[in-house]
């Protein structure tokens, strides 16, 4: 009988811990994902205002984006993207896990695109991908 309430004990450690890592994972993407939507309504919100001081969204590249809306642009308007948004050594935006952005411009709005948890730009047909996609 001590045995069977020993070998309960255990299992029940070892369930606990189970559970107690994949919370603590389900959190950190929680986190990662509302960063992600945070920063991305940031952008929006500042390119959206670039566009109404400048009269177009900025073109190029992530970086040159990025430039624009720093100052480099042919008004020489700076806009503030909200709090401290994350560039890499490159000069561009990246999502929470460090990959660059996808930025796409349109005459009705903007899309940006992320590559997700596994930093690979996916395509519609990969059951396992984990890309973002939002656009205003």
């Amino acid at each position: 009988m001590k045995k069977i309430m020993i070998g309960i004990g255990v299992l029940t450690v070892i369930v606990g811990i189970l559970w107690a890592g994949r919370a603590w994972h389900t959190l950190q993407v929680n986190a990662r994902t509302a960063k992600f939507n945070e920063d991305i309504e940031n952008l929006f919100g500042a390119l959206q205002k670039y566009k109404e001081r400048v009269g177009s969204y900025p073109v190029g590249s992530n970086a040159d984006i990025a430039k624009a809306l720093q100052g480099a642009n042919p008004k020489n308007v700076i806009v503030i993207v909200g709090r401290k948004t994350e560039l890499n050594e490159k000069g561009e935006f990246v999502d929470p896990w460090g990959t660059p952005l996808r930025i796409y411009f349109s005459d009705s709005g903007v899309l940006i695109r992320s590559a997700g948890k596994n930093r690979r730009f996916d395509d519609s047909t990969v059951i396992d991908g984990d890309d973002f996609i939002r656009s205003n």
